[in-house]
C-alpha cells in the first residue's frame, strides 16, 4: 500500500521539541531522556487466606531521573550556576515542561516535571583527536511527572 493511501494519522517524530525551565534558564537541547514513571508494588497477604499467594497493590508512584543533553556554548554555564546554588537541603526547585512540537512549532505533548532540581551536571569530555561538537548534561531530580496533552 503506497503512503497516499494510508490514513492522515501519523506519530510524531521525536527531534522536534522545546524545554522550557521556570526562572529563565534558556537552552536549546540536543537530547532529553528518562521521561518515564512507574509504580511501586506492595504484596501482602494475610495469615488465614485460602489462597497460597499475595495480593498485589499499587504503591507509591516514581519517576526516573530526567537528562538533558546540550551544546556547550561560549560563556553560558547556567547548569553550573544553578548546581552551584546547592547547600544543605537547600535548593531552588523549579518547574520544567518538555514539550513536542508538530511541524507548526506546537506544542502537542507536554511533559513536566515538577519540583525538579540539578542532581548532576557533566561538563563535556575532551580529545584531541576529535571533531565531535561539546556536549554537556544536566541530570535532573523532581517529585512528579505529569503527561498532557495540548
Amino acid at each position: 500500500m503506497a503512503g497516499e493511501a494510508q490514513d492522515n494519522i501519523w506519530p510524531l517524530p521525536k527531534f522536534h521539541f522545546k524545554v522550557e525551565v521556570e526562572g529563565g534558564i534558556s537552552a536549546s537541547f540536543q537530547e532529553v531522556s528518562g521521561l518515564d514513571t512507574e509504580v511501586d508494588v506492595m504484596e501482602y497477604r494475610h495469615g488465614d487466606s485460602p489462597e497460597f499467594s499475595t495480593i498485589k497493590m499499587p504503591g507509591l508512584r516514581k519517576g526516573s531521573d530526567v537528562t538533558l543533553k546540550k551544546g556547550t556554548f561560549t560563556g553560558d554555564v547556567s547548569f553550573f550556576e544553578w548546581f552551584n546554588e546547592i547547600q544543605m537541603n537547600t535548593i531552588e526547585r523549579k518547574t520544567v515542561q518538555i514539550m513536542l512540537l508538530n511541524e507548526k512549532g506546537e506544542s502537542e505533548i507536554i511533559w513536566t516535571l515538577t519540583n525538579a532540581f540539578p542532581k548532576q551536571v557533566q561538563g563535556t569530555d575532551l580529545n584531541s583527536s576529535s571533531s565531535d561538537v561539546a556536549v554537556e548534561s544536566l541530570v535532573l531530580a523532581h517529585e512528579g511527572l505529569a503527561t498532557t496533552t495540548a
